[in-house]
């Protein structure tokens, strides 16, 4: 009988990226796998349907570290998930659990903990997020991508396995890339991406200054759920999307330069395919300040260049997408010497040992 685990990870596509990687590497291997995600998350979107894979829904509730009347009812329906995510497991009987995070991913390790299954947390970011705060007392181990944090954290559970990113989003055509966007190629191609959500000031941002921008860029726009702006359908040189699924690959690989927020499984899958950024990390007004730990932490490796949303200045936003563009082949350099070795394949290896 095949060993079978149950991934767990949503409420963003960064939660859910490195599953996507796992579960093709999974099915060879021969494991049965089921996902347990939120109802109406972008996880039951992303995984919902893919061969091999059964998706169970739970009930979830947000983990806010702000004011809300939400906090009030969501404990009740995070406690519903957990007996859910229990139930499940004592009846799938997997050999682990493997959760990439978000709040989603709690009540799943929990109930894991509960039937004496062992569960393997994976962290993308510099310091760990609150969900994977709460969950890692009831992991066996911990994976980290940057190595500061396994020394942060200060826990021998934890594991530094690097980066994992998905092999397809390596083996795009940028020809193909061009034609799914109607570009002709004579300009540099300006990816512009707020995250699977998006981000309204980044979208404003770069919209302001369009004018300037075309001139030098074509652009392709990922404005996330909500975020198109039918006046500029027709705009030249410009093309935006709420977000892109099938041909990203060849969409990234026809692409020179990317602005972007600084969510981890993004920035880290552009380090791997090589394009330099400027990033726009989530201020501490509106998070934990994860993105600007990650981004400096690009900074002061070279793969990047950083832009402060709260010191906004249009002059200075396009100066350094000129500069970092003129300076492109150094940044380049320095992500090809940084690549390391299989992340993908340590991360499986750890899968292995934690299932015993």
């Amino acid at each position: 009988m095949a060993k079978r685990i149950v991934l767990t990870g949503g409420g963003s596509a960064g939660h859910v990226s490195v599953n996507l990687a796992l579960i093709p590497q999974l099915r060879e291997q021969g494991w049965a796998i089921d996902y347990i995600g939120s109802e109406t998350g972008i996880e039951k979107e992303l995984v919902e349907g893919l061969p091999g894979v059964s998706y169970h829904a739970i009930a979830t509730g947000k983990l806010r570290r702000y004011f809300s009347l939400q906090n009030f009812s969501d404990p009740f329906r995070i406690l519903k998930g957990v007996g859910q995510s229990s139930k499940l497991i004592r009846r799938l009987k997997p050999a682990v659990v493997f959760s990439k995070g978000g709040f989603v991913s709690v009540p799943v390790v929990l109930g894991a903990w509960m039937n004496r299954v062992p569960a393997l947390i994976h962290e993308s970011d510099y310091s760990p997020g609150l969900a994977n705060k709460l969950a890692l007392p009831f992991a066996s181990a911990l994976c980290t991508t940057f190595p500061e944090t396994a020394t942060a954290i200060k826990t021998d559970k934890a594991v530094q396995i690097g980066s994992v990113v998905r092999p397809e989003l390596k083996e795009g055509d940028a020809a193909r890339g061009l034609m799914q966007l109607g570009f002709d190629g004579e300009k540099p191609i300006l990816l512009a991406a707020g995250g699977s959500l998006g981000s309204r000031a980044l979208n404003a941002h770069l919209r302001r200054n369009l004018d300037a921008l075309t001139e030098r860029f074509d652009i392709v726009h990922l404005c996330g759920k909500n975020g198109l702006d039918d006046s500029l359908h027709d705009r030249s040189g410009y093309r935006q999307f709420e977000y892109v699924n099938e041909g990203m690959a060849d969409i990234l690989a026809a692409t020179d330069l990317v602005f972007s927020r600084a969510g981890s499984n993004a920035i880290f899958e552009y380090l791997a395919l090589g394009k330099p950024m400027l990033l726009c990390p989530l201020g501490r007004k509106q998070s934990r300040g994860d993105q600007i730990l990650n981004a400096e932490s690009f900074v002061r490796a070279g793969y990047a260049e950083m832009i402060d949303e709260d010191y906004w200045d249009n002059e200075r936003f396009v100066a350094k997408l000129e500069e970092l563009y003129s300076k492109r082949n150094r940044y380049i350099a320095r992500m090809r010497a940084a690549e390391e070795s299989d992340p993908l394949a340590l991360l499986l290896q750890q899968i292995a040992k934690v299932a015993g």
